[in-house]
């Protein structure tokens, strides 16, 4: 086997947590160190982890030789210094998504990973799950005919939540879109590219993050009809409507394994994932790395500018502006 991918994590959170089980479960990976602000925090979770290191500061990570591929998994609005710190250190990078809260800040990131001849991609994991990728392959390969429909949801009941926290704090970047609606806009972008118009329905929450939000995109011969929201419980099935037949994406659709053919020939197909899912992630940035590529061809470099220009035109129709933007 080829010499481990010794990666580093930065932000010791409950998504690190998941991408740290699911990092044990690729044979080519191996959890070098592990780094926050809190001494304590990092021993316990190098212990849990089985980090080889454990730092009470950033910059020791970045130090580290030992290290070559840091997973960010901070707050939204610490992913552009975070980024930065860590490729001006010369690291590969996967930053948790979204990786900047601006287009200006997402352009920035990647100007900097192409100065410093770094690897750098967003980690819209959903991109990787084998059975979207199947489900997505089916849809645009004209076998049951050309998407007409898109619908797809994503929101569970957090308004009970520390209004401090990051969900609901405008000084966070809180709410719904940049949180888990940017789930069900990728998967748009992803089908049918970026619409031509669009329409938006935002209502907000007395912390002023916008609570939950409706989008219809228009698209030459689709329509996609998506929504993410704090507020309640959603099914969370996307559907896939084409002109002979239709797909059904089991539900978390996100994190799905398995979809159902409606049509002329009705199937039911599952495509297991290994942990919670990351782990195709992983692999993609695995194979990136070992034949020496800068982005990956499946979630590159233009698909973050492109998805992170509509998520910046639906918040300027919506009026969802954070204090972080002046």
């Amino acid at each position: 086997m080829s010499e481990p991918i010794r990666w580093g994590i930065l932000g010791l959170g409950k998504i690190a947590q998941t991408f740290a089980s699911d990092l044990a479960l690729v044979p080519d990976a191996q959890l070098a160190a592990v780094a926050s602000r809190d001494p304590e925090k990092a021993r316990a979770f190098a212990s849990e982890f089985g980090a080889k290191q454990a730092y009470g500061s950033y910059s020791e990570l970045l130090e580290d030789p030992e290290v070559d591929i840091v997973y960010i998994a901070t707050p939204h609005t610490h992913h552009l210094p975070h980024s930065l710190m860590v490729m001006e250190a010369g690291k590969h990078v996967l930053c948790e998504k979204p990786m900047g809260i601006t287009l200006q800040e997402v352009q920035k990131q990647i100007d900097t990973a192409r100065r410093k001849n770094v690897f750098y991609m967003e980690a819209l994991w959903s991109r990787f799950n084998p059975a979207l990728r199947d489900a997505v392959g089916l849809a645009q390969s004209g076998a049951i005919g050309h998407p007409v429909y898109l619908k797809a949801d994503f929101a569970f009941p957090a308004l009970d939540r520390d209004p401090s926290g990051r969900l609901l704090n405008p000084n966070l970047a809180g709410g719904s879109l940049l949180d888990i609606g940017i789930y069900p806009v990728f998967l748009a972008y992803w089908l049918l590219g970026l619409p031509d118009t669009f329409k938006v329905a935002a209502h907000f929450h007395s912390t002023g993050v916008e609570k939950h939000i409706g989008l219809l995109f228009e698209y030459p011969g689709a329509t996609a009809l998506l929504y993410s929201g704090l507020s309640s419980h959603s099914e969370m099935r996307a559907e896939i409507s084409c002109t002979r037949g239709t797909l059904t994406i089991d539900p978390r659709w996100h994190e799905t394994e398995g979809y159902t053919v409606i049509g002329e020939h009705p199937d039911h197909r599952v495509f297991p994932k290994r942990g919670k899912g990351y782990t195709h992630e992983v692999e993609e940035v695995h194979r990136c790395l070992r034949e020496g590529l800068l982005e990956s061809p499946l979630w590159s470099h233009q698909d973050s500018l492109a998805l992170h220009g509509l998520l910046q035109d639906i918040r300027r129709e919506a009026g969802i502006r954070f204090p972080s933007e002046g």
